[in-house]
């Protein structure tokens, strides 16, 4: 899994739109290609060295969330199969398989859809100061990483490259979609979570929160991007769950831990990571998808 680590890709023939913090997305006309590459980010600052094979991970586990949450929204999905692409992108076909998906050429909305399940992360610091998360009150008393008693939908803002997301209430997702859409998206992403956490706690992982993203395809709302992966998610084995602190994990929160431990500011640059931090974070991703997928 770990050969032709892609830092960045170059595909001379093919129309680059933009590079996101892991995906490279380019326009075939009719489509998108979506490419993820092996870059990681914290604090929404992009680390100067990769981590082999992530892309791989990260496009398998949405493959497996992409079909299991068909019965309740459609998707951008077209297909992976490198071998049924545009003939144009047959020269990268080394390149793109395993990381890369056609997809359909949605609009995306301008906010981010936020579940969150269980306290923690930006979440718990929002309910230590003043009891709610996103305009939302929640009961007294909760300790770090408890579970809620439901699921919560606290949208974000999407912002440019290098820009921190902003968290905002659902009046301000109205302001920015319209209410019908609001609605739509804040009970879409609900269901998807509760149906994905449930999958995945049969398979020993809690997913703690996680952000979705929608967009509109021939005037339907349809789930593009990535879903439940450890990049858009918390996840947490089940076996050492213990609220009341930090939780162990198979995402994106060890690397923070470690970028904390080393008093990084959180702005760029970043520092290059140890080759200990890079292959115990991706063993900690080969170990979500390994347990989801089997």
């Amino acid at each position: 899994m770990t050969s032709h680590t892609i830092f960045e890709t170059d595909l001379p023939e093919l129309k680059l739109i933009k590079r996101g913090k892991v995906r490279d997305i380019y326009d075939l006309g009719d489509n998108i290609l979506l490419i993820a590459s092996d870059r990681i980010s914290a604090y929404d600052v992009i680390m100067p060295n990769p981590v082999p094979g992530k892309g791989k991970i990260l496009t398998q586990i949405s493959l497996f969330w992409f079909k299991i949450m068909e019965d309740l929204i459609p998707n951008h999905l077209i297909t992976s199969n490198v071998e049924k692409f545009p003939e144009i992108c047959k020269p990268y076909a080394d390149i793109l398989r395993g990381r890369s998906m056609l997809v359909k050429k949605a609009k995306p909305l301008p906010i981010e859809c936020v579940v969150r399940g269980y306290i923690t992360g930006s979440g718990w610091k929002s309910y230590q100061a003043s009891g709610e998360v996103c305009g939302i009150k929640l009961s007294a008393g909760l300790k770090e990483s408890d579970q809620l008693e439901e699921p919560i939908f606290t949208p974000s803002t999407k912002e440019e490259l290098g820009a921190h997301d902003i968290n905002i209430d659902f009046n301000e997702a109205i302001n920015l979609i319209g209410s019908d859409l609001a609605e739509q998206v804040k009970d879409l992403s609900l269901s998807i979570y509760k149906k994905g956490a449930a999958l995945a706690a049969e398979k020993g992982i809690i997913i703690a929160d996680t952000n979705f993203e929608f967009g509109i395809f021939n005037d339907h709302l349809i789930l593009i991007d990535e879903v439940l992966t450890p990049d858009s998610s918390r996840f947490w084995p089940k076996k050492t769950y213990q609220p009341g602190g930090p939780q162990n994990s198979y995402d994106k929160q060890y690397l923070r831990d470690y970028l904390v431990s080393i008093k990084w500011n959180k702005t760029p640059p970043a520092p290059t990571l140890p080759d200990e931090v890079v292959q115990n974070t991706y063993q900690k991703y080969l170990e979500a998808m390994t347990s989801l997928t089997n």
